[in-house]
């Protein structure tokens, strides 16, 4: 079957070209799906671009535009186990991992179909009974939609459900790692009553099937999720027609515990922040950053407990995290442990591939922590975007805010403390996007989320998430109009 989805119907990549979706748990087949060029997602912009200029949909009402994401988000809950099995297919992440963000994206479709409805602008007070002025939003056109493959569907969500809130048409690029759940989504939305045109899918490699999204004039936005390196590129060619851009690019994320916390309950959770889905994600806590008065008790146990944690495939249960995204990935983790050791690291625990027949065709790798970084060091400073957890200390508050903010990103961060002013103090001076209290990686769809500094530019989810997909217009009427007798002639 045809996996470019363009104009209302699937259709093949005009160059007829595909390509081999893996496991990157054991390297099976998943599937074999089409593989764009420029030429199939300028076709894709154009489609969006009639159905935007010429189509019912940004017109139609807001509330039915709402209607339609509820009917979405109800598509996708029922159908919950064929999405979460492929979402695990394509990432090798664990089948329940997979069906909790099954869960956050039908939240997150009904969050916006909620809200799409609720947005009706504001009055404006112009002090003159014979004049009356407002404020309306109206969407912004075409967008152009890139997501990553760390989280496929739930990042594609945050992108797709705003924008089709606000009335824009898209164009989505997912990871071409891991394609299969948006062309599930893009089946759930025809059924749900979307017209042609205003959802577009392209497969395929940045540089062929992405980089016309970015450089296009038809497109009036890009919004991206994905590395620095990436979103720097695609801002760059973005300014050429000036058009709205939207960047979330990762984080070198801080967990600060203080000696005060709850020392059971913060080792927990720098477990958890550390090696969720083998530390794939953006918000990961890869910096535990302690206090010196508690350092040996704290890392001492976390190594422990790391030692132990159970690696396996998508659907072993015994498993307790997964494989990394494929074997270049892995290879950017290894010379990354690698370099930290050559900089006077130490490793704790792990540090390498994992023995054992049943690993060997996937790409695992143990879960890592390294101790006694030095700030301004590559592991302080690079996003491994691995399971690896560096270590280091402060003395009291101020230092731990200087060290915790010693990065160029600003995507997400934690304190924990049992001392409730401290944690707002600090909480208050981190110079990051989301900032945890106790706690490590929860997000609402109805909460704003993105980052400081070079962790991007703009927000998803929230209000905020919302208008990052829509102009805001100035409507001022002059309810006596006269002449105004400025010139004598």
């Amino acid at each position: 079957m045809a996996s470019l989805f363009i104009d209302g119907g699937w259709v093949a990549a005009q160059a007829r070209g595909v390509r081999e979706i893996h496991c990157p748990a054991d390297g099976t087949l998943v599937a074999t799906v089409d593989e764009a060029t420029a030429a199939d997602t300028v076709h894709a912009i154009g489609a969006a671009r009639k159905a935007f200029d010429a189509g019912d949909w940004p017109g139609t009402a807001t509330a039915e535009r709402g209607d339609l994401l509820l009917r979405v988000a109800d598509g996708i809950a029922a159908r919950t186990d064929v999405f979460a099995r492929a979402e695990s297919l394509d990432t090798g992440k664990r089948l329940v991992e997979s069906e909790y963000d099954i869960a956050d994206i039908v939240s997150c479709f009904r969050y916006f179909g909620k809200l799409a409805g609720q947005d009706a602008g504001r009055i404006v007070d112009t002090g003159n009974a014979d004049t009356f002025s407002r404020i309306v939003h109206e969407p912004l056109g075409v967008c152009a939609l890139i997501t990553p493959w760390n989280y496929p569907l739930l990042q594609v969500s945050w992108k797709v459900a705003p924008a089709l809130a606000a009335g824009n048409t898209f164009v989505l690029k997912p990871s071409e790692l891991t394609p299969s759940t948006a062309i599930l989504l893009m089946d759930v939305l025809a059924e749900a009553g979307l017209p042609a045109g205003v959802g577009n899918l392209v497969l395929g490699a940045g540089a062929t099937a992405g980089a016309p999204l970015a450089e296009h004039p038809d497109v009036d936005m890009v919004s991206f999720t994905g590395g620095l390196a990436t979103g720097r590129v695609i801002a760059a060619n973005a300014a050429a027609t000036v058009k709205k851009v939207a960047l979330e690019l990762g984080g070198k994320n801080p967990n600060v515990v203080f000696a005060d916390a709850d020392l059971e309950t913060a080792i927990d959770y720098a477990l958890t922040g550390a090696f969720l889905h083998s530390g794939q994600v953006c918000s990961a806590g890869a910096r535990l950053i302690v206090q010196e008065t508690v350092h040996a008790q704290v890392v001492d146990e976390v190594v422990a407990r790391a030692g132990r944690i159970r690696l396996g495939g998508p659907f072993d249960e015994n498993a307790e995290t997964g494989t990394l995204i494929s074997a270049v990935h892995r290879e950017k983790v290894e010379k990354y442990v690698a370099t930290a050791i050559a900089e006077g690291a130490i490793v704790r625990t792990g540090g390498k591939r994992p023995d054992g027949t049943e690993f060997a065709n996937g790409f695992f790798y143990l879960p890592t922590v390294l101790d006694g970084v030095r700030q301004g060091t590559n592991a302080v400073v690079e996003e491994a975007f691995g399971p690896v957890l560096t270590v280091e200390t402060f003395t009291d508050e101020d230092d731990a805010v200087r060290i915790a903010n010693d990065t160029i990103y600003g995507l997400a961060g934690a304190v924990f403390t049992q001392d409730a002013g401290k944690a707002q103090r600090v909480a208050g001076r981190l110079r990051h996007g989301t900032v945890w209290i106790n706690d490590f990686h929860p997000y609402l769809p109805q909460a704003e989320w993105g980052g400081f500094k070079q962790s991007g530019v703009g927000r998803e989810l929230g209000p905020h998430g919302l208008a990052e997909y829509q102009e805001v217009k100035h409507i001022y009427q002059n309810l006596r109009p006269a002449p105004q007798r400025w010139f004598s002639g």
